[in-house]
């Protein structure tokens, strides 16, 4: 499965291997079950790997704040006030340098159950993708496993500045930590904070909302925000060095790349700073950035960023072409945006913080979003990410608790996946099973065929553009050749699809009378006539999509 396409299988750690059905709204620990390291079995692993997986992202591994006592285990135990959810967030970091408890079979070898996790994925031909979280931490940040000689955050700060340089936090000087809410939530003493620290999502007063990411407080990186985002990074702010020694010892353990949370609220000096240290020691790690902006994408990448998240751009477009709100030309408007970076954009339909596409509030159907899958798996180098559930087409109409009825797979909540527990008992549907089975042929040809991780793109709308629900490309590299053609629409359809000759010399193709094509996802053997500015006919079913490939 030798390939260059890297394709990421993204998989909320805690919920994966859960197969308690019990899914009581606000359940706990107990109640609920919780999805373990351990679960990712040789065999678990290896099907993932047969899908055409380069790369498993763990997501939700470090310790992050939780609502479930592990105090027995010397685990400093977590305000239940500001912590989101029963199971709690894991974006809401409580110690950089430990292994989340819930994870754990033996909670007192938790660190070891990730490494072995991380052998049995590398032996199983994938690499290790874990999530690098440096905005901001949990309020109780306090790291019981930090290496000797580490500093903890904030352990030398000045809380009455409101900002220094070579403090790890932002303080309200003067001001108790107030937010609109109850800061007892059941507990016979209330959560208490003075001073006040600034809140994750830039909120920098000591009265965050329930909207606000109250739950965590923000990183100083050396902008002082008070003064109109001025930077100070001359010495070296002390979190530059922190943070860099947090990536450098999991980058220690083996593991192949950082996801990093929301990049763009870091600056970019310290990512160029931080990645150049990590390569050099870990030359093949790579880093994801999660940034929104298209107008910082070309100053992250300069910073050491491999890939970014292409989510304003294609993830929006594709969605909205999916839910008939465009015309499949949008979709070429988006590639063109960033064509000048576009291998290092990595494109999906899924992840923790979107809808799945078969809810309600997305497409209402798995089937709906294959020809959005086929158009970000096939159009291009770039990676390609898929979100665990997504090939069954779960749903996520669950109301979990903190999470509410959104559409979207909890990641407060103690819960367990329907299709994952359903396909783990082989009690899928008739239609998930027909999903999983395009989802595996489309991935594999993503992963194995050349043309697809090699080769170069043809977008061949400019000349069909009377088609506004029909999308078609051409991928070649070497000899061989694949023409895509995916149908967003509900009504089954004949595309005639026309090849200029832009595409022939662009391609280097050749004309010829007669020319076998196989349809790689139905294995249908079809002929057709190959010339410049003519067109090739094909059937289409509703949501339907071909791949041809030929020899040219």
């Amino acid at each position: 499965m030798a390939s260059n396409k890297i394709i990421i299988y993204q998989v909320f750690t805690r919920l994966y291997g859960n197969r308690n059905i019990t899914r009581k709204e606000n359940g706990t620990l107990t109640e609920n079950g919780c999805g373990k390291l351990n679960d990712f079995t040789p065999s678990a692993l290896k099907k993932i790997r047969e899908m055409g997986v380069s790369h498993i992202w763990y997501t939700g591994v470090i310790r992050h704040a939780t609502q479930t006592d592990y105090s027995s285990f010397d685990i400093p135990r977590q305000h239940p006030a500001v912590v989101k959810g029963k199971a709690g967030s894991p974006y809401a970091i409580t110690d950089y340098y430990d292994i989340d408890p819930d994870l754990a079979v033996d909670v007192d070898k938790r660190m070891r159950e990730f490494e072995q996790l991380v052998e049995r994925t590398h032996k199983a031909g994938m690499k290790v993708i874990i999530d690098f979280v440096p905005n901001h931490v949990a309020r109780q940040y306090h790291s019981i496993c930090k290496p000797e000689g580490v500093r903890d955050l904030g352990e030398d700060d000045d809380p009455q500045q409101g900002f220094s340089p070579q403090n790890n936090f932002y303080y309200c000087p003067g001001q108790r930590f107030t937010p609109y809410f109850d800061l007892y939530h059941g507990e016979k003493e209330p959560y208490d904070e003075e001073p006040a620290k600034a809140t994750g999502n830039d909120c920098f007063h000591n009265a965050p909302g329930v909207n606000d990411w109250y739950e965590t407080v923000k990183l100083n990186y050396g902008l002082d925000y008070y003064a109109g985002r001025v930077g100070h990074f001359k010495p070296i702010p002390d979190t530059w060095d922190k943070m860099t020694e947090i990536l450098l010892f999991w980058a220690s353990k083996g593991i192949d790349g950082f996801r990093c949370d929301m990049a763009e609220m870091v600056p970019a000096d310290f990512w160029r700073w931080a990645t150049d240290k990590v390569k050099f020691r870990y030359p093949d790690i790579v880093f994801i950035g999660e940034v929104y902006n298209p107008g910082e994408y070309r100053n992250y990448i300069g910073a050491g960023f491999d890939y970014l998240y292409d989510k304003v751009g294609m993830y929006d477009t594709v969605r909205e072409v999916i839910c008939g709100q465009r015309p499949v030309q949008a979709i070429t408007s988006a590639w063109q945006q960033t064509d000048d970076i576009r291998q290092h954009m990595l494109y999906f339909l899924e992840n923790h913080d979107e809808q799945r596409i078969a809810s309600d509030f997305f497409a209402g159907s798995g089937q709906k979003g294959v020809p959005g899958l086929v158009v970000s798996a096939l159009l291009q180098q770039n990676p390609l990410m898929i979100y665990a559930g997504q090939e069954y087409g779960e749903r996520a109409m669950d109301k979990e608790g903190f999470s509410g009825l959104d559409g979207r797979t909890t990641i407060f909540d103690y819960w367990s996946i329907d299709t994952l527990v359903r396909a783990a008992g082989r009690k899928l549907t008739k239609e998930e099973r027909a999903l999983k089975d395009v989802y595996d042929k489309v991935m594999n040809i993503a992963a194995t065929e050349k043309a697809v991780a090699e080769g170069a793109s043809f977008d061949l709308m400019y000349v069909n553009g009377q088609y506004q629900r029909q999308y078609a490309f051409l991928r070649k590299a070497a000899g061989e050749v694949l023409l895509v053609v995916a149908n967003f629409d509900a009504l089954p359809t004949t595309m005639d699809v026309t090849i200029p000759a832009h595409a022939f010399d662009f391609l280097k193709l050749k004309e010829k009378k007669s020319v076998s094509m196989t349809d790689l996802i139905s294995g249908r053997e079809l002929k057709r006539q190959l010339y410049r500015d003519c067109y090739i006919s094909v059937d289409l079913e509703p949501h339907g999509v071909i791949v041809l490939k030929f020899k040219s």
